[in-house]
């Protein structure tokens, strides 16, 4: 902000000191041509007066001459005059310089002082409209870095940043409501943790009762000993139940996924995502074809499925061969189905089946970065929204089916 208002004031005085300067040559420039005019209408008068006297002289049409009168030294004169000698007479030639036409000039200095008006407020603009904008989101940026969630953006209706700034404010809404439901989930899973810890300790308990007593021969009977291996065994039974309990639970939650059911039309979601990939796959050389359809209208949450097939289509140029991706669409009963497919090396009919499974990655994924949850998570928003995803080859091709429901 401190180097917008050094640049604007800055131009100003250099602006003011051009107009200045302006005025200062017009008024040099107009000296100089004001001596010159009155020297010339001099001369032009003696060459009158030798032709057809004084007595036939008319002052009127001469722009600076005021008064011709025989010179007498004596007489005091107030304006500006030369003395001539004409035809042995001397002549008091009374001049002014203040008749010259400064209209130029002032139309001149409206001018330029409209301009200077006109810049001044469009630097004002600048800082209004632009400016104090980009700053206000240069500390937002800074905030969120920061990890301070809780200041919201002011509302602006600059043309400008006004709707950038409501997407940076949805945005600082989305991550701090984010950060309250990770809060709230690591709270449950601590408390979670406990609990299970609490109860697993009393199964531990029983089982290092019933080793005791076996290991000292506390059992004399066959059929005690028999009862006391049924003890334990309930025991372990019981420790597994919680291990499975709090692997489901982990399974389950860690992603901690959300859905906003509602209704939208099919053009919506491929819209944005041709927008998001036409370019970035052409820049790549692969060839990008979506094929036409019914804009029919579906129930889900838009955004997660364009999350979705964002998903599918950068796991198809990871793991794909570069050349091509096709959308295609079809339709089975009351469901829109989505075909994305690409070109490449197909996975094994036994790969596929596990390829949507949490942390599960292909053969083909060695040397590429990944976490082999994409199409776990694809699969999980799917179901969510009543949906499905399939996955298998077609033609040679590696084929993603999403299926959405029609509303």
């Amino acid at each position: 902000m401190n180097n917008y208002r050094r640049f604007a004031l800055t131009a100003i005085v250099a602006y003011l000191a051009v107009i200045l300067g302006v005025n200062i040559y017009f008024i040099i420039g107009h000296a100089g041509d004001a001596d010159a005019i009155h020297r010339v209408e001099v001369k032009r008068l003696v060459e009158d007066i030798k032709s057809d006297g004084v007595q036939n002289i008319n002052t009127g049409k001469y722009k600076t001459i005021i008064k011709v009168s025989l010179f007498d030294d004596s007489d005091i004169c107030n304006n500006d005059y030369v003395v001539e000698n004409v035809n042995g007479t001397l002549y008091r030639i009374e001049y002014s310089d203040k008749n010259h036409d400064y209209s130029i000039a002032i139309i001149l200095n409206i001018v330029l002082s409209g301009m200077l008006i006109f810049n001044v407020a469009i630097l004002f603009h600048i800082k209004r409209k632009i400016i104090t904008p980009f700053m206000d989101m240069t500390i937002l940026t800074t905030e969120l870095a920061k990890g301070n969630l809780s200041v919201p953006v002011k509302e602006e209706e600059s043309r400008y940043f006004g709707k950038f700034l409501w997407g940076i404010d949805m945005l600082r809404e989305k991550l701090e409501e984010n950060k309250e439901r990770e809060l709230e989930y690591q709270k449950e899973k601590k408390t979670l943790i406990l609990s299970l810890s609490h109860d697993v300790k009393t199964p531990l308990s029983a089982i290092e009762l019933y080793n005791r007593a076996l290991s000292k021969g506390l059992y004399g009977t066959e059929d005690k000993r028999q009862e006391a291996y049924a003890g334990i065994d309930k025991n372990i039974k019981e420790i597994k139940d919680y291990v499975q309990e709090i692997s489901n639970a982990s399974r389950e939650d860690f992603l901690n996924l959300q859905v906003k059911k509602g209704e939208f039309y099919m053009s919506e979601v491929i819209d944005r995502i041709v927008s998001y990939y036409k370019e970035k796959l052409s820049v790549k050389h692969i060839e990008f074809t979506v094929t036409s359809y019914e804009n029919v209208l579906l129930s889900g949450d838009a955004d997660r499925i364009v999350e979705v097939m964002q998903n599918i289509i950068e796991n198809a140029i990871k793991y794909g061969d570069g050349e091509c991706i096709d959308i295609a669409f079809s339709d089975e009963e009351d469901c829109r189905l989505i075909h994305i497919t690409n070109t490449g090396e197909v996975p094994e009919e036994e790969e596929i089946l596990h390829l949507s499974d949490s942390f599960y990655r292909g053969k083909n994924s060695k040397d590429i970065k990944g976490s082999g949850l994409g199409l776990y998570i694809c699969k999980t928003l799917m179901k969510m929204m009543d949906g499905e995803m399939y996955i298998h080859t077609a033609g040679g091709r590696f084929e993603v089916v999403i299926v959405i429901r029609k509303a």
